[in-house]
């Protein structure tokens, strides 16, 4: 699932177990993969495939780059009858489990997840010119909200800001294993003289926890829509000579978990994206006699992945003589306590265009097929 952090987004896929990046992706013919990750592009929802194939094996030199395996999905087609379709899919809390790790409700029972998931939407196809020039649209988008409660990490408590750590080391807060501080503490306390100034202005800004251990469950809305829009004309110019083209955009909006101020600030490891990706494919092919097929591709595709976080604070407001490259933001990774805007869910801004020109000829002479072409990307 993560063909760029588009969004790692529920987009990519492998095949045959192989990596992620060892497949080629093709879409009406045209290149359709991401360059920054080599994964794939977003592809259309169902409703608006006309059909794919997956290859894993003799992959010929028309798929060259990707050794793992080719696929090639082609987008539908308007025809002489004018049809189309509507759909919708409904998901909500109400009728799913919850979670075992989830805190607790002011009635002592656990809280759900407030899921509400709806995707719908639907396609139309028909004649702009009857058996000449056809057109096909399709709009899908993908509505989440979601409220989950378990997540859980581990903070200072009050008796460890004062120094005294005589419970987080008991075998209640360590898979019943006592362990004690390294020398030169001892009786597992700490003087509060000795705690870094910086590390107690952090521990100041984190939620509060009554849990002896320091456990906090938390919840972070999850809110994501997706939207995805498919526009194709063709056009027959004699039975054998068409031409296409057919555009397509992917939006992705995810507001950060954080939202500032008094927000918890653990939610900070939990990123806000706004993506969006544009894939644009003019074919034509040429059927100069039945054995020999000429096809011609341009296509070019845009990418931009915006990985964000509300601002909270740098080094220097808590005291630290570090240099932040992202004033009002750092990141913090405690092991087996918590963590603040760690890893992929830092900030970034991404922007992958691709250009393509292709053309293959393939010729058919009885038992053999031979073919040409060449292919530039940029």
């Amino acid at each position: 699932k993560t063909a760029y952090e588009i969004p790692k987004r529920d987009w990519s896929s492998d095949v045959c177990s192989s990596d992620l990046t060892g497949v080629g992706y093709t879409l009406d013919g045209a290149t359709h993969n991401n360059p920054q990750q080599n994964a794939n592009l977003p592809l259309p929802f169902p409703d608006a495939l006309q059909e794919f194939r997956v290859a894993t094996s003799g992959l010929s030199a028309q798929n060259g780059v990707h050794s793992g395996a080719a696929v090639n999905a082609i987008t539908k087609s308007g025809t002489n009858k004018l049809s189309g379709n509507a759909f919708e899919f409904l998901r909500d809390h109400r009728l799913n489990a919850t979670s075992p790790f989830a805190a607790l409700g002011p009635d002592g029972k656990k809280l759900d997840d407030g899921l509400k998931r709806s995707q719908f939407g639907g396609t139309l196809g028909g004649p702009i010119v009857k058996d000449k020039l056809f057109f096909f649209g399709a709009y899908q988008a993908t509505v989440l909200r979601q409220r989950p409660t378990s997540n859980i990490e581990y903070v200072p408590t009050a008796a460890m800001l004062s120094g005294d750590f005589t419970q987080f080391a008991s075998p209640a807060c360590n898979g019943g294993r006592q362990i004690a501080l390294r020398a030169p503490f001892v009786n597992n306390t700490v003087s509060p003289t000795q705690f870094s100034p910086a590390a107690l202005n952090m521990a100041k800004r984190l939620p509060t926890t009554t849990d002896p251990c320091g456990l906090i469950n938390f919840g972070v809305a999850s809110d994501r829509d997706e939207h995805q829009v498919l526009v194709r004309s063709d056009y027959q110019l004699s039975t054998k000579h068409t031409i296409f083209g057919r555009y397509m955009a992917t939006k992705i909006i995810q507001p950060p978990g954080y939202t500032g101020g008094s927000d918890n600030l653990l939610k900070t490891d939990f990123p806000g994206a706004n993506d969006m990706v544009h894939s644009i494919t003019i074919g034509e092919t040429t059927v100069f006699n039945p054995s020999v097929v000429n096809a011609v591709r341009f296509a070019v595709n845009k990418a931009k992945v915006d990985n964000y976080q509300t601002p909270f604070f740098s080094p220097r407001d808590i005291g630290a003589n570090i240099y932040s490259y992202l004033p009002g933001y750092m990141s913090v990774n405690v092991t087996g306590g918590f963590r603040l805007y760690t890893g992929n869910n830092t900030k970034a801004l991404f922007f992958n265009d691709t250009y393509q020109v292709a053309e293959d000829l393939t010729i058919v002479k009885g038992d053999h097929q031979v073919a040409f072409g060449a292919n530039v990307d940029r």
